[in-house]
């Protein structure tokens, strides 16, 4: 199956990625971090908020993560130069007025879920990637383990909507049936619509739990985030895996546990207790996946009745625009400014 963005390691889908975890970031502090082949600085303003730069000072090139965080600005520190959130130069400490106005590309940041995410294109167009069952809501959550899968994104997305190894790798004993629904050009539904069967006394047990069909939804962001939520119908869980795309083609995930906000004492318990039974059930999930992940080298030359929800997903994906790497996009390759000298300088 021939694919131009799916499964390419040098197309990045434009949207929102993780960036780091939000606790690495202190107030009043500055990081440096390669973002997609671009340098980026990330600080934390003095009002708390995250802002995204390129990182080098365009005056001479120094690193802006060694320089210092102003109220909700960063001063540069080889020569003091000061830009504020939107990259704008307002302050040069040898010069009496400012003649030109140096610019840094700035890029959309936020922080959800204990994470800080950036927004690859050109204008953030779409909410950070949420849990839709809980949208609006205030959550708890909890963050596993960082972790590094030698496939692409978009391969570690069509397992989750790969009905046959649930029944060959986890020996589920229910055959799901999962209906696809664009949402738009970056997001995907996926619901199954199977019931219980009551073959067994275990599985007629278990029917009691769901009125309707056997609860399986996801909801896939830039083929390359995605939300599960599974459980019975008094009690969902909400998974959600945050991945990246490397140059070589791997996967760099992060994968965080939702639930929603319960208030007092019973409540941080029940949600802390139901936070770690979802963390248990993504480990029994990627326990059987992690070996395939890490051999797989994707070729989907056969495929079958069972595999529409992935041709689906594939078909998605292929319409998303994309960027190259280094955040500029394509057929849009940023300028570098005209050097322009001052009128006046202080002497």
């Amino acid at each position: 199956m021939n694919t131009a963005v799916f499964n390419n390691a040098e197309k990045i889908i434009e949207g929102w990625y993780w960036a780091l975890r939000s606790a690495e970031l202190k107030r009043g502090r500055a990081r440096a971090i390669s973002f997609f082949g671009r340098e980026l600085v990330i600080y934390r303003g003095h009002d708390g908020r995250v802002r995204a730069m390129d990182a080098y000072c365009p005056h001479m090139g120094a690193h802006l993560a060694e320089g210092k965080v102003e109220g909700n600005s960063i001063r540069c520190l080889f020569h003091h130069w000061k830009y504020d959130e939107s990259g704008r130069c307002t302050e040069i400490p040898c010069q009496q007025q400012i003649d030109f106005v140096p610019q840094i590309q700035t890029f959309p940041a936020e922080e959800k879920y204990g994470l800080i995410w950036i927004w690859t294109g050109s204008r953030a167009k779409l909410p950070v990637p949420f849990v839709p069952e809980l949208e609006g809501r205030e959550c708890d959550f909890s963050l596993g383990k960082r972790f590094v899968k030698a496939c692409h994104p978009s391969v570690m997305m069509i397992n989750a909507i790969d009905s046959q190894h649930f029944n060959s790798v986890h020996q589920l004993p229910v055959e799901l049936n999962l209906e696809p629904a664009e949402i738009d050009e970056s997001r995907i539904l996926f619901k199954n619509t199977t019931r219980i069967p009551r073959t067994r006394r275990l599985l007629r047990l278990l029917a009691r739990f769901y009125r309707d069909s056997l609860t399986y939804r996801l909801c896939y962001w830039f083929a390359s985030t995605g939300t599960v939520t599974i459980g019975p119908d008094f009690l969902h869980f909400h998974i959600l895996f945050a991945l990246r795309p490397t140059k070589d083609g791997r996967s760099e995930g992060q994968a965080i546990f939702v639930t929603r906000k319960r208030n007092g004492l019973i409540g941080k318990i029940t949600s802390r207790v139901l936070l770690l039974l979802t963390r248990i059930v993504s480990h029994y999930f990627a326990r059987g996946d992690t070996l395939i992940f890490n051999s797989i080298r994707f070729n989907f030359r056969t495929p079958v009745k069972a595999d529409l929800p992935i041709i689906r997903f594939i078909q998605h994906t292929e319409r998303q625009k994309t960027i190259a790497w280094g955040l500029v996009e394509e057929g849009d390759k940023i300028k570098p400014a005209a050097l322009k000298f001052p009128v006046s300088a202080k002497r």
